[in-house]
């Protein structure tokens, strides 16, 4: 029988999760499917993994992994596509923003033969102006900065064939951005549109700080443009100081000025090419800073504990 793994990365929610239980299962009770759904504890401090536990001990098709600390929400979704065993794997966060009822049309598009179904928002309910804004600005810049095409407005919400999952799991970048992979391996793909939900209880855990190091890592880790940016930057620069050269050429021995003149000129040149200096530098800095996370070659994340992974054991199997 058919295998569908569901992979679900928590955060201190344990208030949301007996919820997202419920509802998940009366979905999947109605899916001709066997079914696992992998909770990835990323280092919750709340209760979320005692009553994940719990959980676990009631239904053996719930699997759980607890991290050593918290590696990040693209970590989380790593390690639920390395330890899932489905046919096809289904990525949703355990917020309840995205609805487990799409499980349903998912699985059928990929039945029909599509490799890829990702979930399309086109509405968001309960977020603010400002992240629905600078949630445009950032996929659409993406299109721009990047040589690969993502669906706009989408998230990690999606189904995955166990083809495109061992494909992205070949790929050990530690800078991860999942959706980006995954548009990169290609095969086809489909896209299904929904509303999302406000969340269920609780706040967010995407901070300002991890909204931009999580949008730097996806420009970084799929372009060089930015580089080409630098240099262009560069050249610009360059031929604007040979012009004022020659202009000061020019006045000295055509116009007969011998006095220093022009000095907000010099003022406002030296600040200009200094920003630009700087800002390739940064620029330089983000590649070479992300090639040095690469040849320490450590692993994305530790698990420190296990449950339901292994047959005739108990639900509770301590340390790995």
């Amino acid at each position: 029988m058919t295998v569908i793994s569901i992979v679900v990365p928590i955060l201190n929610e344990k208030t949301i999760i007996p919820v997202f239980y419920e509802r998940a299962i009366k979905v999947i009770n109605q899916i001709d499917a066997q079914f696992e759904i992998i909770f990835i504890d990323d280092g919750s401090t709340d209760g979320t993994l005692d009553v994940l536990k719990d959980f676990g001990c009631q239904d053996n098709r719930i699997r759980i992994l607890s991290f050593t600390r918290n590696f990040g929400h693209q970590a989380a979704i790593t390690a639920g596509l390395d330890y899932s065993r489905g046919d096809a794997v289904i990525i949703i966060d355990g917020d309840l923003q995205d609805p487990p009822e799409l499980f349903i049309e998912m699985i059928k598009k990929w039945r029909e033969g599509f490799y890829v179904v990702y979930a399309k928002r086109k509405k968001r309910k309960g977020e603010t102006l400002f992240k629905k804004t600078t949630a445009k600005i950032f996929y659409r810049f993406f299109q721009i900065f990047t040589d690969i095409t993502i669906p706009l407005d989408t998230g990690d919400f999606r189904l995955l064939d166990r083809k495109v999952v061992n494909a992205v799991k070949g790929m050990k970048e530690s800078h991860r951005f999942i959706r980006g992979m995954v548009s990169w391996v290609g095969y086809s793909q489909i896209g299904i549109e929904y509303e999302r939900d406000e969340r269920f209880a609780g706040d967010t855990k995407y901070t300002l700080a991890k909204m931009v190091r999580f949008a730097s890592n996806a420009i970084f880790s799929f372009s060089d443009k930015p580089l080409r940016l630098a240099t262009i930057m560069g050249l610009s620069a360059s031929f604007i100081g040979l012009v004022m050269i020659l202009w000061g050429l020019y006045s000295k021995f055509y116009l007969s000025q011998s006095t220093v003149r022009g000095w907000t000129s010099v003022f406002i040149s030296i600040l200009f090419l200094g920003g630009i200096q700087l800002f390739t530098l940064g620029i330089m800095g983000e590649y070479i800073g992300r090639i040095y996370d690469e040849i320490k070659n450590r692993p994305m994340y530790l698990v420190s504990e296990k449950v339901n992974f292994k047959e005739n054991k108990s639900c509770i199997q301590g340390i790995d």
